[in-house]
């Protein structure tokens, strides 16, 4: 197959009721291991670097053309996207480096300020072949604590006037989802989101679903959601494989450094791949 853009996969989604994982490839290892996992259970996936890392790849344009060159020798459909993009520069920087899809969050800014941001945004990138997800309504970062004033969630009839306005081709809603750990039980408000699927008739993006239970996964995928965000349950994954191999053997461990790599690789790989079942993509490459 080849890298894809992000309104194809996620149309094919929607047609057939099953969501699609956006792994973050913060490091290589992830990348490989996340595309790995994409192939042995033929399912599509999203690859996706986030603008606040970008600052941290001090190499991020060689990065960027070897994720390009794996995700188009993979065997299974592959975006590569740009993760709550912010700015105008890494947004052109990363259609640059050959990303098939753009997410554009300025979610932060008043209404009206975001439909025109996020319209700028759509205008560039459609015009060059590019997906745009944009991003409606306050979704917790970090840490946060479960979002509970319906203020901060989506509204669906804004959500409606903004889909139209700014023509994006996936919408990221806030329905109870944070980012990061969740402090308390995750519950997400499944009526708000069938209300705004019905509304918009757009894939929906679920971000923050680390810590987010399977059944309310699935829950949520029949109910509209194509996209599911997962970053921190890989975070945890690769740091209990760096305290196991620490806890093995401190002394003989601390040199065997491909040793560490490969149970980090295990340990995503499995959650890779859990999630992919899951989701309902396993068995659902093109």
């Amino acid at each position: 197959m080849s890298i894809v853009t992000l309104k194809d996969a996620l149309n094919r989604a929607k047609n057939g009721k099953y969501g699609i994982g956006a792994f973050n490839i913060s490091s290589f290892t992830f990348l490989e291991t996340i595309i790995k996992a994409a192939e042995d259970k033929k399912s599509p996936v999203i690859t996706q670097i986030a603008e606040g890392h970008v600052v941290d790849m001090p190499n991020f344009d060689s990065f960027c053309k070897a994720a390009v060159d794996m995700a188009s020798k993979a065997s299974v459909p592959v975006v590569l996207h740009l993760d709550h993009g912010l700015t105008l520069n890494t947004v052109v920087r990363c259609i640059q480096n050959g990303f098939s899809s753009i997410m554009i969050d300025a979610s932060a800014y008043p209404y009206e300020e975001n439909i025109r941001r996020t319209k700028e945004i759509v205008n560039i990138c459609h015009s060059v072949g590019i997906s745009v997800e944009g991003e409606l309504g306050t979704i917790g970062g970090s840490e946060a604590n479960i979002i509970k004033e319906e203020d901060a969630f989506t509204n669906p009839n804004e959500a409606l006037d903004f889909v139209k306005k700014t023509e994006i081709d996936a919408l990221a809603i806030s329905i109870g989802n944070v980012h990061g750990n969740y402090k308390g039980e995750p519950k997400l408000d499944f009526e708000r989101l069938e209300t705004i699927s019905k509304l918009t008739n757009l894939p929906l993006v679920l971000h923050g679903g680390s810590g987010i239970y399977d059944d309310d996964f699935r829950k949520a995928v029949s109910l509209g959601i194509c996209k599911i965000n997962f970053y921190t349950g890989n975070c945890k994954s690769a740091g209990k494989a760096v305290m196991d191999f620490i806890q093995e053997d401190p002394e003989k461990n601390g040199t065997d450094l491909m040793k560490l790599i490969k149970g980090i690789r295990n340990n995503v790989y499995e959650t890779v791949c859990h999630n992919m079942d899951v989701f309902g993509s396993s068995n659902k490459a093109w």
